[in-house]
C-alpha cells in the first residue's frame, strides 16, 4: 500500500496529465511543476484513508497568471482547476526561459548592442556561444511591460566553446527585457560597452596545470552494511522513523520524523530563500531572486554521483517530475542518503582509576544538491545519535559578476575577484518550516536568553548571571531575532509530557549567527522578501500555510508571513509552526573564483528534558588496544 505522503511515481505523472488534457484541451498548455498534494495532515495523523492527487502548474494561452490543477488519481477526475491572477503567476518554467532566450538572441537592437562589443553573432555557431541567463522580473518591472504581463531579464557571457564557464566574460551592460506574455522583446537597455575582463574561468581538471598527486584514497568501508532500513521512501535508523521527498518548491522534505516512536516534526523543509543583491551597478540593482518559488527550486535538482557528490555506503532515492510538454523526467539518485563517523560521542578520563571511557559518534546524512543559475545549493538534514537535528545548508557554484574598469569600479560594493572582474555583495536569505509535533500533543513555544544579575550582597563581583524563559503566546510577540550576546534560543514544548523530573519536554532550536534580511522594509525587495526581517516566527498550523513569501510568487508585490500572522493568533499552546530564517551576507573574495569554495549555514535542534539522562550511554566501545 502506497504511504499517503511518497512521492509520486511515473505512471501517476502520466495519469495525471493524460486526465488534465482530457478535461484542459488547450494545446498551448505547459507544465512549471508536478507534484504530491499532500493529503490533509488530520487523516494523515489517524491514519485515515486518503485519496492520491497530484498539482499540477503551468500556462496556457490565457494570458493571465496561469492554472493550477488538483488532479485526483484516485477518484480519475479534476478536483479543482483554478486561474491564477496575473499579479501573483504560475513559477517560471523551461518554456518560459527557452522562450525568452530565443527571443533575445532574434532580436536586431540586442544584436547590433551585442557586435558594437566586438562579439561575432552573425551564424548559428556564433549565438551558440553566447549564454543566455534569464532572471525573474517582479519587483521592478520596467515601464515597458503591461501591468499583469509575465516577464524575464536576459543577461548575457560568452564562452570560448560549450565546456567553459562563461560567467568569466560578461556582456555588460546590455539587459533585454522579455514579455513573455507577448511573446516579444519589449525593451533593450544598455548602458554602454565595458571591456571584457581577460582571462578565462576555466576550472574543470582539464584546464588546470596540474593536479595533485599526494593525496591517498580514502574509502569508507561498511563491511556489515549501512545501520539503515529502507522500505520505499521510508527510513528507520537508530530509533528515527520518517520520510523523505523533493516538493517542486520546498525541495529536500522530511515527513513524520519520529524518535524512539516518540513525535518530533510532521514535516521540516525550506519554505523560501531570496537572494538580494546589494550593488548599484544596473546589471545587479534589481536582483532579489525567489529562488525556491519563481524557479520552482526542486524541479532543478542534481542527479548525484557516488564518489563526488556522496562518499561512503550510499542509498539513492530516485523522483519523478514532468517535463514541460507533459512528458515524464526521472531523476536518478536525487536524494542521497549515508552514515558518517562524526568523532568523539563523549569522553571520560577517570584520574583515580587511570581509566578512560569513549564512545564515537556518528550520523545519519539525508541530502540533495539544486543547481539554480550560477549556484549550486545542497541541503543536508543529519540525525545524530544523541537525538540532535541539524540543517546545514552548502552553497557553492559561481558567483555573479561585472565586467569593470578602473573608472567604473566600486569596490565597497563590489569587490575585484579577477582582473577586470568584480562581484557584487549579496545575500542568501533561508526560511525553513518547521511543523512542530513533539511529543504527539499540542506544543509551546519559549524565548530563553542569559541575563546578567545586578551587584548585590549576593552577587558583589557582578560575575552571576541567569537563564531566563518567557512564553511567546501570540503571533506578534514570536517575531523575534537572534541575540548571540545573550545566548539567544528558542524551545518547543509539549506542556502535557513530562519527563522524569517533572518537567515539560522540549527541543530547542540553536540558530546560527546570522544577518537579517538587509533590504528596506518599504523595498520591493523588502515586500517580497519580508519573511527575512525576522529569524522565527510562530503560526498555528493552517491548511494552505506553507509559503514564507506566498504561494505564487512570479510578478508578485509580496505576501506570505506578513500575510499569515495579520490577525495575531493565539499560539500559547497549539499545534505549532515555527518558520526560521537563517542567512549569510557574501563579500566576495578572489578566492571565491572561478568556482566557490563551499559556505555553511544551518541550524541545530536539540533535546532539552526529553531524554531523562544521556541517551547514547548504551552506545558499545569501539576502542583498540
Amino acid at each position: 500500500m502506497t504511504h499517503p505522503l511518497e512521492p509520486l511515481s511515473a505512471m501517476e505523472i502520466e495519469d495525471a496529465v493524460a486526465i488534465f488534457r482530457q478535461a484542459h484541451a488547450d494545446e498551448h498548455a505547459v507544465f512549471c511543476s508536478s507534484g504530491l498534494e499532500e493529503p490533509t495532515k488530520s487523516l494523515v495523523k489517524a491514519g485515515a484513508p486518503t485519496d492520491r492527487v497530484v498539482r499540477l502548474l503551468g500556462t496556457d494561452s490565457v494570458s493571465d497568471g496561469g492554472f493550477e490543477a488538483l488532479v485526483n488519481l484516485t477518484k480519475q477526475q479534476i478536483d479543482r482547476l483554478d486561474r491564477l491572477p496575473s499579479a501573483a503567476q504560475a513559477p517560471y518554467g523551461y518554456k518560459d526561459l527557452g522562450l525568452a532566450i530565443h527571443l533575445t538572441k532574434n532580436h536586431a537592437q540586442w544584436l547590433d548592442a551585442v557586435k558594437a562589443r566586438g562579439i561575432r553573432c552573425d551564424t548559428d555557431e556564433d549565438l551558440a556561444r553566447i549564454q543566455i541567463d534569464p532572471w525573474p522580473a517582479g519587483g521592478y518591472p520596467v515601464d515597458q511591460l503591461p501591468k499583469g504581463h509575465r516577464a524575464v531579464r536576459c543577461i548575457a557571457f560568452l564562452r570560448e566553446d560549450d565546456t567553459d564557464n562563461g560567467y568569466a566574460r560578461p556582456i555588460h551592460g546590455l539587459i533585454c527585457h522579455v514579455d513573455v506574455t507577448d511573446q516579444k522583446v519589449i525593451f533593450v537597455e544598455d548602458s554602454g560597452v565595458i571591456p571584457m575582463p581577460p582571462n578565462p574561468g576555466r576550472f574543470d581538471s582539464a584546464h588546470q596545470e596540474r593536479t595533485r598527486t599526494d593525496l591517498k584514497d580514502l574509502e569508507i568501508v561498511q563491511p556489515d552494511g549501512p545501520s539503515f532500513e529502507v522500505d520505499g521512501y521510508q527510513v528507520k535508523w537508530q530509533g528515527y522513523e520518517f520520510s523523505v521527498s523533493i516538493h517542486p518548491v520546498h525541495g529536500l522534505v522530511l515527513h513524520q520524523l519520529s524518535l524512539q516512536q516518540r513525535p518530533l516534526l510532521y514535516r521540516a523543509a525550506l519554505s523560501e530563500m531570496i537572494v538580494p543583491y546589494g550593488d548599484n551597478d544596473n546589471m545587479h540593482s534589481w536582483k532579489h531572486v525567489l529562488d525556491a518559488s519563481e524557479y520552482n527550486m526542486g524541479m532543478l535538482v542534481n542527479s548525484l554521483k557516488l564518489g563526488c557528490d556522496c562518499l561512503g555506503e550510499i542509498f539513492y532515492f530516485d523522483v519523478h517530475q514532468v517535463t514541460w510538454e507533459g512528458k515524464v523526467k526521472s531523476v536518478e539518485n536525487a536524494i542521497c542518503m549515508h552514515e558518517e563517523d562524526y568523532g568523539i560521542q563523549w569522553k571520560h578520563y577517570d584520574s583515580e582509576s587511570q581509566t578512560s571511557e569513549v564512545r564515537r559518534s556518528r550520523r545519519l546524512v539525508i541530502s540533495s544538491i539544486f543547481t539554480i543559475g550560477n549556484y549550486d545549493y545542497g541541503f543536508y538534514w543529519y540525525l545524530y545519535l544523541d537525538g540532535t537535528i541539524q540543517m546545514e545548508i552548502k552553497l557553492t557554484g559561481i558567483v555573479g559578476v561585472s565586467a569593470v574598469t578602473p573608472e567604473t569600479h566600486n569596490p565597497t560594493q563590489s569587490p575585484l575577484i579577477a582582473e577586470g572582474l568584480a562581484s557584487p555583495v549579496h545575500q542568501h536569505v533561508f526560511c525553513f518550516r518547521l511543523d512542530w509535533d513533539l511529543d504527539g500533543g499540542a506544543n509551546s513555544l519559549f524565548e530563553s536568553q542569559i541575563e546578567l544579575l545586578p551587584v548585590s550582597d549576593t552577587n558583589p563581583d557582578g560575575t552571576q548571571f541567569q537563564s531566563v524563559s518567557r512564553h511567546l503566546t501570540n503571533e506578534s510577540a514570536a517575531k523575534r531575532n537572534i541575540a548571540p550576546e545573550r545566548s539567544r534560543h528558542w524551545k518547543v514544548v509539549n506542556p502535557a509530557s513530562l519527563n522524569g523530573l517533572g518537567n515539560p519536554v522540549s527541543y530547542k532550536l540553536l540558530p546560527a549567527g546570522s544577518p537579517s534580511l538587509l533590504a528596506s522594509e518599504t523595498s520591493a525587495v523588502g515586500r517580497r522578501g519580508a519573511f527575512g526581517k525576522h529569524h522565527i516566527w510562530a503560526t498555528p498550523y493552517a491548511e494552505g500555510e506553507f509559503s514564507a513569501a506566498g504561494a505564487h510568487t512570479v510578478m508578485h508585490d509580496g505576501g506570505g508571513l506578513p500575510e499569515y500572522t495579520q490577525h495575531n493568533r493565539d499560539i500559547a499552546e497549539c499545534d505549532l509552526v515555527m518558520w526560521h530564517t537563517v542567512a549569510l551576507t557574501h563579500v566576495p573574495r578572489p578566492e571565491d573564483w572561478p568556482v566557490m569554495p563551499v559556505e555553511y549555514t544551518g541550524f541545530h535542534l536539540i533535546p532539552v528534558g526529553f531524554f531523562d539522562r544521556n541517551p547514547t550511554l548504551d552506545l558499545p566501545s569501539k576502542c583498540h588496544s
